[in-house]
This record gives C-alpha cells, structure tokens and sequence, in this order.
C-alpha cells in the first residue's frame, strides 16, 4: 500500500520553471521574426531581438541555445502554423475538388509569401556555414502539410474516391504541382512580386485537374 509520503509534492508556487512559459517563449519568438525578417538571418544580433523582444538578452539564452536555434524555432512555429491552418481545411465534408482547391491555395499561398521567400533565401544563404540549420529548415516534422494531406488521402481512398497505393507520395506529388511555375521563380528572383490570388487559383485548378486524372476514382 502507498502512502501519501509515497506521492510527489506539488510545488506550491505559482511559477514557471525557466524556460517554460509559452507566452514568453512566443513574445520572444515574435521579436526574432521581426529582426529576421528586416534584417536577414546574418546581419540579425542578439541585441536586436532583445529589444525587439523587450526581454533581456538573459532570457533568451534560457529559451534559446543561440541566434540559430532562434530562427530554427521560429521557422517551426510558421510551420506548425501553416500546417493547423491547412488541417482545418480538410477536416470538412466538401466534394474533393473544393478541398484541395482550398487546401492548394492557403499552401500556395504561404509558399509564394514574401516572409517564407525571405527566410528560405536565409537559411540556402547560410547553408555553407551552418548545415545543421539547413537540415532542420527541411526536415520534415511528424505533423506537416505532407502529413495532414496524406490522412485526408486515406480517407478518400476509403471512401472509394480516390485510388493511390502510396498516399503520401500523392500528397506530396499534388502540394509540389500547387506551385508550379510560382515557387521557384520567387526563390530565384525572376517573379519579384507576390502572385496575385487569380494566379494562384489558376495554378491549384490545374493542379486538382492533374492530381484527379492520376488519381481520382474511374465511374
């Protein structure tokens, strides 16, 4: 039999351990964006994102290793963001056709953005001197737009309507075909403006034609 000595006692403050309040971790998060995003990932100091942050430059080293595990973690939080966005899309009950519209067009959308172009430009910059960086930039997390796509797949080919033996390499094959023409120009530079949202409905139409003739259910 257990006794109470046998439980551990609860702390009876209130507080945080450091390094593990959420909004904090978040304020710092946005300060970096900011400075990142105005100043690159190179010329960006600590001191910046400090005041930005409008924390001391103490705090962030308890969240944060270092500049690079700040801007690391700040691409991971776009990235979860994104991905909960487009998630929610996709949890509904309309024809196909509509969701991957939907679903194509928020990707593309973000994609082709100038904060996600300014940042992917950043960490190829910096691949020469920080590859770990890199790595991290294009790991695929558990939970991603590849992923969240691959289950709505699954639940399509239960249903009957779409055929795929492979889901996730479908899920993969449609979210490369929604920015087509759209995502390598802007990394590159020869498309210097944002693309407009009839340019990027376009392009999804074409790429929800494409993905349906692969994959779609024969009557």
């Amino acid at each position: 039999m257990h006794t109470t000595e046998d439980k551990p006692v609860a702390p009876h403050s209130g507080r945080r351990i450091a390094g593990e309040d959420p909004a904090k971790r978040e304020q710092i998060l946005d300060g970096a964006k900011r400075v990142f995003m105005e100043e690159g990932l190179e010329a960006a100091s600590m001191n910046d994102i400090t005041r930005a942050a409008g924390v001391s430059k103490g705090t962030i080293y308890v969240y944060f290793e270092n500049k690079e595990d700040l801007f690391g973690s700040m691409i991971e939080r776009e990235r979860r963001r994104i991905t909960e966005t487009v998630r929610h899309v996709l949890d509904g009950r309309k024809p196909i056709a509509e969701t991957l519209m939907e679903f194509g067009v928020l990707f593309a959308t973000h994609m082709t953005a100038d904060p996600t172009i300014r940042a992917m430009r950043m960490v190829i910059a910096a691949n020469h001197r920080l590859p770990k960086l890199c790595s991290r930039f294009f790991s695929a997390t558990p939970i991603n737009p590849v992923s969240v796509l691959q289950e709505y797949l699954d639940r399509q080919v239960a249903a009957g309507i779409v055929v795929a033996d492979d889901t996730a390499q479908a899920a993969k094959q449609f979210i490369e075909l929604t920015t087509v023409g759209l995502f390598k120009p802007r990394i590159f530079g020869s498309m210097e403006d944002v693309p407009q949202k009839t340019v990027i409905e376009q392009n999804v139409a074409s790429a929800i034609r494409v993905f349906l003739a692969a994959y779609g259910a024969k009557p």
